[in-house]
């Protein structure tokens, strides 16, 4: 179940980076906190951070793709882990002096989003460099079930101590925990990694990472299903927000208690994905239309702990969708393609955040309940939708989508020492 830990680099990689995403999952409590304090209470304002901050992934995350098949992966994560530490450093020194004003917070959210736009799809795409082919998919349930373990610890911690000692601490602790990732990197043993042979430099590489994937009906079915139930219905820092201070009149320790019990589900979907050796069809539609439906569920519970309760099952379902579709995606193309598909693939994944934002925000203005309900409501449709097709298509029963060769290319010979 643990398998890639047992390689040198991944391990190293693994204990900085969980490290570091306590941290970040800590300064994501904090800064929704410190908006709505800065703001008094406006679900609007939340929904403005939320969009500036996802905004740069419109404009970035495509180029992260390109720079990172062209690029030494390690070097650039070193200096945009960096970046994003110096981010939060800022954001911290402003809080603790008493000096932030909420304009300050939305252009700290743009950095940290023009930083994290760049950095999401090389560090996606270095996993398999890491790891090799064969253990990718268990290194990516590994990932998750860290990023999600941090959701339980960060969300806790920074419930506790926003109360105790205020949101700028918690901003300096997460600058401090890039140490951890940025370290792990450093250290690694390169002589280990199983790295494919850098893109050269030419024009058209960004439209011809488009052209690959419009090429694919597979991968085009992946991503406009990953774009609509991440934009509508995957807005739990901002909805679960809402739900804690203007429909329950909790503290920021009632957020931090409804982030945990939603992180607990997602841990728990990462352990089930951990024991798939390859990704299927039917688990990702299966799991997003029980996402969507079991959001719409949540959004109706009466009470604080019934809602809290009924994350842990939300967060099942959604890890599983988020794992089977980030995995699917990287066994389905080829290695010189895919930083720029990784690129394309987390601007589906968070690019829609800029709309989604603001327009869950504006019905969290109306009714602190409908943004969820609304989000679970839209997430059921499209996959509903997105499997009447594939059954249609005759692609539901494949056991994982299947690496297709370009049209527009050569046919690849691919060393065999890399793996990825």
């Amino acid at each position: 179940m643990f398998g890639s830990l047992g390689i040198y680099n991944y391990r190293l990689y693994a204990s900085g980076q969980i490290i570091s995403l306590v941290g970040v999952w800590m300064q994501r409590v904090a800064q929704d906190w410190l908006v709505l304090e800065l703001s008094n209470g406006s679900p609007m304002a939340l929904g403005i951070a939320a969009s500036l901050q996802f905004l740069p992934v419109l404009l970035l995350s495509m180029w992260g793709g390109v720079l990172a098949d062209r690029m030494d992966k390690r070097k650039l994560l070193l200096w945009l882990e960096s970046a994003l530490g110096i981010c939060a450093l800022a954001l911290g020194i402003l809080d603790v002096t008493g000096v932030v004003e909420l304009w300050h917070v939305y252009l700290l959210c743009l950095l940290l989003g023009a930083f994290s736009a760049v950095e999401t799809p090389v560090r996606q795409s270095f996993v398999v460099e890491m790891v090799g082919r064969d253990q990718l998919t268990n290194a990516v349930a590994i990932n998750s079930m860290m990023f999600n373990l941090a959701r339980i610890i960060g969300p806790a911690i920074a419930g506790l101590a926003i109360v105790a000692i205020g949101t700028g601490w918690v901003f300096l602790a997460n600058a401090i925990s890039f140490v951890g990732v940025v370290g792990g990197i450093w250290l690694m043993r390169t002589t280990q990694l199983l790295r494919s042979d850098p893109l050269p430099r030419e024009k058209g590489q960004l439209l011809s990472g488009l052209r690959y994937v419009r090429s694919r009906p597979d991968l085009m079915t992946v991503m406009l299903l990953v774009f609509f139930i991440a934009t509508f219905g995957m807005n739990f820092y901002m909805t679960l927000a809402i739900m804690a201070r203007n429909v329950f009149g909790g503290d920021a320790d009632a957020y931090g208690l409804l982030s945990t019990l939603i992180a607990v589900g997602t841990l728990a979907g990462a352990t089930l994905a951990a024991k798939r050796k390859t990704p299927k069809m039917t688990v990702f539609i299966g799991s997003g239309v029980i996402f969507g439906i079991l959001e719409i569920i949540s959004g109706m519970m009466p009470t604080m702990l019934l809602t809290g309760l009924m994350m842990i099952p939300v967060g099942v379902a959604m890890m599983t969708f988020n794992t089977t579709a980030n995995a699917t995606i990287q066994l389905a193309v080829e290695p010189e393609m895919r930083g720029r598909v990784m690129g394309i693939y987390m601007l589906v994944f968070l690019g829609g955040n800029p709309v989604g934002g603001p327009l869950m925000g504006w019905l969290g203005e109306i009714n602190g309940r409908a943004p969820i309900i609304i989000g679970g409501a839209v997430s059921t449709l499209v996959t509903i939708t997105a499997w009447i097709i594939l059954v249609k298509r005759g692609d539901i029963g494949k056991p994982r989508l299947r690496r297709r060769q370009h049209p527009q290319t050569k046919p690849l010979q691919e060393p065999a020492e890399v793996t990825s």
